[in-house]
């Protein structure tokens, strides 16, 4: 993360000083070490100031500055030590969670533009589709109907599982089928597409279901190949075949 080596860097370079000494401001460089010295902390000032301008706009310099010599210093800490990767982690994840479902938000609204017939397509199935017997629905949009209850264990997110499955549009074509090719399909229970994953994870060893999968928890504003399109609805009858120990 680059925010971490910012503060890494900073920390030496205030560190170096910091030693309980008033700054003295320099007026001119007066030998080949003053040039090289100057020129080194030049070049940490100004790429620092770049990257937090890149990635953390929102800085309020003087307590960053504050955090820094409290720190040096072990003084007048504001929170516990233990807290303080834990802050800044949560933060910057929130934070780039938040960018990653705006540009999401942006693609789809371009995608709608162009593919929106697909997505009403999408919507005005699912709308009939949940009415039908047997079918249920998660509170993400997920459809799914058990085809075939297992007795084995319950699928978690990491197990690994060897599975069949068959994929269709909406409207019967097929774009991928592991059925067809007669050839199981093993990976993590949790490497699929989000509508998929959350299928997986109610499902037990031996079962199979048929999944109806919303664009917002499939592809989304993506397109994957010539059948699937920006804004698709998605079927996809899967059985567990084994999970894997």
């Amino acid at each position: 993360m680059k925010i971490i080596k910012i503060i890494l860097t900073l920390t030496v370079v205030v560190s170096m000083a910091s030693c309980g000494k008033q700054r003295k401001e320099v007026k001119s460089l007066n030998s080949k070490i003053d040039s090289v010295s100057y020129a080194a902390g030049m070049s940490y000032g100004v790429n620092i100031n770049k990257q937090l301008k890149n990635g953390f706009e929102e800085v309020n310099k003087e307590i960053f500055i504050q955090g820094f010599l409290n720190g040096i210093d072990s003084l007048n800490f504001l929170m516990q030590e233990k807290d303080i990767q834990n802050v800044i982690t949560t933060y910057f994840q929130k934070k780039q969670e938040a960018k990653m479902k705006e540009q999401q938000e942006k693609a789809i609204k371009e995608a709608e533009a162009k593919f929106g017939h697909i997505k009403k397509a999408g919507e005005e199935f699912l709308a009939a589709n949940k009415s039908k017997k047997g079918i249920k629905t998660t509170a993400s949009g997920l459809q799914y109907i058990v085809l075939k209850e297992g007795k084995g264990d319950l699928v978690k997110p990491t197990d690994k599982v060897k599975i069949h499955y068959h994929g269709t549009t909406i409207d019967g074509k097929v774009f991928d089928s592991s059925v067809e090719k007669k050839s199981p399909y093993t990976a993590r229970a949790n490497q699929f597409i989000p509508g998929f994953n959350e299928g997986l994870a109610m499902m037990k060893e031996g079962s199979k279901y048929k999944f109806f999968i919303p664009y917002k928890i499939a592809y989304g504003a993506q397109q994957r190949g010539e059948l699937i399109k920006p804004l698709s609805t998605l079927i996809f009858e899967v059985e567990i075949l084994e999970i894997i120990k």
